[in-house]
């Protein structure tokens, strides 16, 4: 004997049960700071703090600045990344798709396979995808090109003992001395190289896994099964996610202003205001883009590369 749930009653959340996460976080992050601010009173911290202040001088030289094509490729990343984790997010939560995708352009290697056919939220999902891997393509190029490279990539082995020195430094709330202009503490060295070079590709091998061209019988399926890649893919948004927020935080807790110059506006002017005001644009391009990614809007731009239907 079954019984109807009651007409009117929402369904529980299925995060209920994680809520005495929030409070555990504030305790441990609280926890955290006391201890880092104790351990900066020791003589022995001190004296360590004093070698490695948090930053190193390369080996490797280069040049001092942001050149305008950083700015501009810092720009496309929000913009993009913003759209990869909403579309993302509807393609995992989304049970009833209002319209669907198929394919058909088959390309030059035909097979007796039917186009599949999938949620407009996918389809969507993939095409900022693919937009997302090449301009992470035209950054890596431009980065080893015009030698800056070096501000990300660690170049000497004291970026460890640095990269803890900042970390200690920035959970005791006592920023670390730095001049992001010229180059990154070690922290952000470590944290950028991470990202660029560990976590974009751990995304992109895992979504191409996930893709839907992948035959059911191909030899791939044995050796690399599509459940890895979802079980990987999910929680690689996630540290995205959770690098976007404590990137956006610290930018405007330790220097907005000149920060924000740095990554927007590729100036080093203290007193301009440039910086501040292509955030500003940024982020209501952002919001304006989440905002017109509606089914009515996904269902024309999708109709234009294959057949949409409902």
């Amino acid at each position: 004997m079954t019984t109807k749930p009651i007409a009117g009653r929402r369904r529980p959340s299925r995060w209920r049960h994680l809520t005495w996460i929030v409070p555990l976080v504030v305790v441990v992050a609280i926890g955290a700071v006391l201890l880092a601010r104790w351990l900066r009173t020791l003589p022995e911290v001190q004296a360590w703090l004093a070698v490695y202040p948090g930053a190193y001088e390369s080996p490797v030289p280069h040049a001092v600045g942001i050149p305008a094509w950083a700015a501009w490729q810092h720009f496309f990343n929000l913009f993009l990344m913003v759209l990869v984790v909403r579309s993302g997010w509807q393609v995992r939560t989304v049970k009833r798709p209002p319209a669907f995708w198929t394919r058909t352009n088959t390309g030059v290697v035909r097979t007796r396979a039917r186009p599949r056919k999938i949620s407009i939220q996918l389809w969507f999902h993939n095409a900022v995808d693919l937009l997302w891997v090449l301009n992470g393509l035209v950054f890596v190029v431009l980065l080893f090109a015009t030698g800056q490279w070096v501000r990300i990539v660690p170049t000497s082995w004291e970026v460890f003992p640095n990269a803890a020195s900042a970390l200690l430094q920035y959970v005791s709330f006592d920023w670390p001395v730095e001049n992001g202009w010229a180059n990154y503490n070690a922290l952000q060295q470590l944290s950028y190289f991470g990202v660029v070079f560990l976590l974009a590709p751990l995304a992109i091998l895992t979504g191409l896994r996930m893709a839907e061209f992948w035959p059911a019988e191909a030899r791939i399926s044995k050796v690399y099964r599509v459940e890895w890649a979802r079980a990987v893919h999910f929680p690689v948004m996630l540290l995205f996610v959770l690098f976007v927020i404590v990137h956006v935080v610290l930018v405007l807790a330790t220097g907005a202003q000149q920060n924000l110059n740095h990554m927007f506006a590729a100036s080093d002017d203290a007193t301009s205001w440039w910086g501040v005001g292509f955030f500003a644009g940024a982020v209501l391009l952002c919001v304006g883009a989440v905002l017109a990614a509606q089914p009515i809007v996904l269902r024309a731009i999708a109709g234009a590369f294959g057949k949409v239907s409902r």
